[in-house]
């Protein structure tokens, strides 16, 4: 059963390695690889007790896989979503090109994205991320428009620059550590963290919540799902960002479990992320943008029970099965929702919502898909799990309140982060009854065509990832305490010891105080103030401000303007700092001596004796020297004088007496130093 776990990561990179010489046969090999990829997956999820697989020194630390019951659970419904998107994908990338580039890196993701999932370590957590974030630019970067190229880079630029934060921090921790191995890590901490973990420990979540489109890493996630193919859109949002969901499940269960430090800032920021796509989904005017921005939204919920999960307290288990349970939701979700957003693309080539409004009346299986996940993720009971799973978390979060109250603690912020929590689920019921209201109940656009929308395949795919939706908000108590049971090892958790009322009279108030404020928004805000009537019908406004822009107001900017000029300065500065000291170093200590002025007659000594002498002489012929006055021009005197003496000299130096004299005296010297000895 070992064996598996390779074949499952491996198998599908081989298949693309062999794709392009397939001719025509591409998407068919795409398709039999998912189908083969998810039996495997379900064999791994239906094994009994616990699958690993080690290959010992690739890149020095080697690679670790095992499947317990949250990897093995997670490992399957990433197969199960790129077996869908699969069959949807041939009749969607029919009509375009690149269709045998985009099932390869589909295939290469696929396999890197089980590698996160299965992976023991962080360090084959980490190489596999990486190797997911190089192949999924290429399905965000698919259609080559400047948009989607403009996307796929920003993209790019957040997964480097996390990658790169997570390196240090995993340097960090095997430094201090020798271990980056799941269990071993919670071993190894068992007793406390140093400051050096610490910090290791943020900087690896840091690069986790980048994937995971936490604020405010977020910028990519609402500009990379609208220009993706909706397969691929599909597969961003339900399915890479849980990875770096997962890798915050580690950081939060085995490295920092227990930090009231990390905890409260997982919590606001998550809570920012929550608010922040709610209200983002609820002013877009694009159909995909809007979902994009909903995923930001979940996955701040996520995130509140992450922290949740984090902070110490009775509270964790809830917010254990609340995480499992609303990543498992969330995907399937976003799986149903993105593939009916293109069935709607392929057929309109539009995604404003003013282009598109009417053009799912008379379309039974879009509208049913449609709706059905529109209902989960708003969390009406009983339609679909998203109630279940938002239940749990809001429950977790009102068990921390009491707790805080009972000990006597700061309360009033964990009770802010629950109240905010309602509203923005009020904000989901909002903005998803905007999109179904205007795709399936307003007066159509423009004639739509008579030809079939869908084809029996893409039918199958779209109601495939539609009917687990109703089963999980039926049989929350056969499907869904099953996955919380799953994950609560894996997070660090004991499973619950009690029965789970999901239909609780507090959990029913909880859904229907968030379902009434998600009515009140839609009548009041968004139907009279994002709206407006124009030659008898409704048109969508786009009343966001553009200054509002993190990325195009900030990050790009900061990154790619500021940042550079401030790095070409200081290295400019560095690299002409020895020129700039060699000049001043020049002009002062090492200044070239300019030679002395000439003066008007003789050599200097002569001149200054000359000059001397005739102030002297003026002197004298002032007090003394009336009618005889001396001569005032001995600087002439002394220059004749002087030009005689060189004149005698050279002539001595010249002749036979100078150098026998010279002669003389070395003698007369010699015979000194003998008579001395």
């Amino acid at each position: 059963m070992s064996a598996l776990l390779p074949l499952l990561v491996f198998g599908p990179m081989l298949a693309a390695a062999i794709l392009p010489a397939m001719g025509r046969g591409k998407s068919r090999l795409a398709e039999a690889v998912g189908a083969a990829i998810f039996a495997l997956a379900l064999g791994v999820f239906l094994a009994p007790g616990e699958v690993c697989w080690t290959l010992e020194g690739f890149c020095g630390l080697g690679l670790r896989f095992r499947a317990d019951g949250f990897r093995g659970l997670y490992a399957l419904v990433a197969a199960f979503m790129w077996l869908m998107t699969g069959l949807f994908s041939r009749e969607y990338l029919a009509r375009g090109s690149h269709g045998g580039r985009y099932h390869a890196f589909s295939l290469l993701t696929l396999g890197a994205t089980l590698g996160v999932f299965l992976s023991d370590d962080l360090y084959t957590t980490y190489i596999f991320f990486e190797a997911m974030s190089l192949t999924s630019y290429v399905l965000v970067a698919h259609d080559e428009t400047p948009e989607a190229l403009r996307a796929a880079a920003t993209y790019l630029a957040v997964a480097v620059i996390g990658g790169l934060t997570m390196l240090m921090g995993l340097f960090m921790l095997w430094h201090e550590l020798g271990t980056l191995n799941f269990a071993g890590l919670r071993t190894a901490l068992a007793e406390g963290a140093s400051g050096t973990v610490i910090t290791g420990a943020w900087l690896t979540a840091v690069g986790f919540a980048a994937k995971a489109g936490l604020y405010p890493l977020h910028i990519w996630l609402p500009k990379a799902h609208p220009v993706a193919p909706a397969p691929a859109s599909a597969l961003l949002s339900g399915i890479l960002t849980k990875t770096g969901v997962l890798g915050l499940i580690v950081i939060c269960a085995d490295v920092l479990r227990g930090s009231e430090a990390f905890g409260n800032t997982l919590l606001w920021l998550a809570t920012a992320t929550m608010v922040l796509g709610a209200v983002l989904a609820l002013f877009s005017v694009n159909l995909k943008r809007t979902l994009a921005c909903s995923s930001l939204s979940q996955i701040g919920f996520i995130g509140v029970g992450l922290g949740m999960m984090t902070l110490p307290g009775s509270q964790g288990a809830l917010a254990a099965y609340g995480v499992a349970t609303h990543m498992v939701n969330h995907s399937l979700i976003k799986l149903c929702l993105f593939l009916a957003a293109g069935v709607v693309a392929m057929n309109t080539h539009r995604l404003n919502l003013n282009d598109i409004r009417g053009y799912g009346r008379g379309k039974p299986v879009l509208h049913a898909a449609f709706l059905l996940g529109a209902l989960s993720l708003a969390g009406v009971p009983l339609v679909g799990g998203g109630y279940i799973s938002k239940s749990l978390l809001h429950e977790s979060l009102l068990e921390r309140v009491a707790l805080m109250q009972a000990m006597g603690g700061a309360w009033m912020p964990v009770k802010a982060v629950e109240v905010l929590f309602v509203i923005s689920g009020g904000l989901t019921a909002a903005y998803m009854t905007k999109l179904y209201v205007c795709l399936f109940w307003e007066r159509p656009a423009c004639e739509t065509s008579a030809s079939p929308y869908l084809t029996k395949r893409s039918a199958l795919a779209l109601l495939g990832c539609a009917v687990p939706l109703p089963l999980l908000g039926l049989l929350p108590t056969a499907l869904m305490t099953p996955i919380g049971e799953r994950a609560a090892a894996f997070m660090g958790q004991e499973p619950l010891n009690h029965a789970i009322r999901y239909f609780s009279a507090e959990n029913l108030l909880g859904a229907g105080v968030s379902l009434l404020i998600g009515a009140a928004v839609y009548l009041l805000a968004v139907r009279p103030l994002l709206t407006r009537r124009e030659a008898g019908r409704r048109v969508y406004m786009d009343r966001w401000p553009r200054w509002l822009d993190m990325e195009d107001g900030l990050y790009r900017p900061l990154l790619l303007t500021l940042l550079p000029q401030m790095t070409t300065l200081l290295v400019r500065a560095v690299a002409e700092a020895p020129e700039r000291l060699a000049l001043l170093l020049r002009g002062s200590v090492l200044r070239k001596r300019t030679g002395h002025r000439a003066v008007p007659v003789g050599n200097r000594l002569t001149y200054a004796l000359g000059m001397v002498m005739n102030a002297v002489a003026r002197a004298v012929n002032t007090l003394w020297k009336h009618d005889k006055p001396l001569r005032t021009d001995f600087e002439y005197v002394l220059d004749a004088s002087w030009r005689e003496a060189a004149a005698a000299v050279r002539r001595l130096s010249g002749s036979v007496s100078f150098g026998l004299l010279l002669l003389c005296v070395g003698l007369i010297l010699t015979c000194l130093y003998l008579l001395r000895h």
